[in-house]
């Protein structure tokens, strides 16, 4: 990124935990960075946190309640901003033409539609959103393709095989390996799985990230969709993407090549780094941020994941393989599954087991539009809470 060159961001998902990256990084690195358009779904605070040190002229809330509390704030104080609510305001967000890159970074199945709007648009996304890949893989490489834009992943992982792949021709690459942490249940006995409480669940062991992403990272979920999401975006066959664990979360993820060699990133886990790398590629920002260092760091350990431990890893590969409607089953199933384990709805191993008796009632259907996405979420979400109804019990 040249002396003079300002990159103009919209940030849809601006007071999530990506977004709170973005924002301390536009803080830090406000020569380089303008932001004109946030969006978020209520948290008004998170939005006025924003307007500390940037003005940006557009503001989106998916809740009219909340875009009426900014309006006022705004007309208080004087501020010429356009607040625009609903699903509507975060697709006119994400096409701006003030806005030459986005940042997708609303979690789950909301942030679809802005994403698939932000690609047909030629914007360059920066993605942290992975179920617009899992559920929409097709269609989102198709608006790449004919919006002409850029997609640069945000996802430690797909981040780390990103910057791996920089430089490297595709005919040299043997296979994908996503890695695992393990989460808080690596090495606790299986038998005793019936007893994992929601408290436990939420303390991972090297992330601070939200219930959701916690808890499928305790189930290893999070690394069956990183396997769909990575398919999608580098347009590689699935039985050779590599999951492992490593529970020291120092390299992120790694590519091995046809002559043996690997090339891994390293680095200590902090997201804003891979945040940092989107909004800067191919340039890198020079970042105040506690090193690596090899030296001081012990051993580095890589095994195996357990399929009885970790199920869902099977599922998601299953789901990938037996056609596109599949992943939008798998995700839509798995939302519903956390939620009920966060309310105690169901215990930590149901989880897979619903999962996989939604997939296991589904029918294979064509992927042709957003609308049979939504069709078949439906769908997912209906049967995967008849099946709590029938079967799920008070956790423990």
């Amino acid at each position: 990124m040249g002396g003079s060159e300002v990159r103009y961001i919209a940030v849809l998902g601006a007071t999530g935990s990506i977004g709170r990256g973005v924002q301390d990084l536009v803080r830090t690195f406000s020569e380089r960075f303008q932001v004109v358009a946030l969006a978020a779904h209520r948290d008004v605070d998170g939005i006025r946190s924003w307007f500390e040190f940037a003005r940006p002229r557009w503001v989106a809330m998916v809740d009219p309640a909340a875009a009426q509390a900014l309006r006022a704030w705004f007309r208080d104080r004087g501020m010429d901003v356009e607040v625009l609510e609903g699903s509507e305001g975060l697709e006119v967000v994400a096409a701006l033409p003030e806005a030459d890159t986005v940042v997708s970074a609303i979690v789950g199945a909301a942030g679809l539609k802005p994403t698939y709007v932000a690609l047909r648009a030629g914007k360059r996304v920066c993605l942290a959103n992975k179920e617009s890949l899992v559920i929409a893989g097709p269609l989102m490489r198709q608006a790449l393709q004919a919006g002409g834009g850029t997609l640069i992943p945000i996802d430690s992982e797909h981040s780390a095989l990103f910057q791996a792949m920089v430089g490297e021709s595709r005919a040299y690459v043997a296979r994908l390996w996503l890695t695992a942490s393990g989460g808080p249940f690596l090495r606790r006995p299986l038998e005793t799985f019936d007893d994992i409480t929601v408290e436990e669940a939420l303390q991972h062991p090297r992330w601070k990230m939200g219930p959701k992403v916690t808890i499928d990272s305790a189930t290893l979920m999070n690394k069956g969709l990183e396997i769909v999401e990575a398919h999608y975006l580098f347009d590689w066959p699935v039985d050779r993407i590599e999951v492992i664990i490593h529970p020291q979360s120092i390299v992120h993820s790694m590519v091995e090549f046809v002559d043996g060699t690997f090339k891994a990133q390293m680095s200590l886990p902090d997201m804003r780094l891979p945040i940092g790398y989107a909004l800067a590629y191919p340039q890198r920002l020079p970042m105040a941020l506690p090193a690596w260092r090899p030296v001081e760091s012990g051993r580095l350990e890589f095994y195996p994941p357990e399929e009885r431990r970790f199920p869902c890893l099977r599922l998601a590969r299953a789901a990938l393989s037996a056609g596109p409607s599949y992943p939008v089953v798998l995700n839509a199933a798995n939302e519903v599954a956390v939620q009920a384990f966060l309310n105690r709805r169901i215990r930590f191993p149901q989880i897979a087991m619903l999962i996989e008796t939604v997939l296991e009632a589904h029918v294979a259907r064509p992927v042709t539009s957003l609308e049979d996405i939504w069709e078949i979420d439906r769908w997912a979400r209906a049967t995967a809470e008849a099946w709590i109804g029938r079967y799920g019990k008070e956790g423990r």
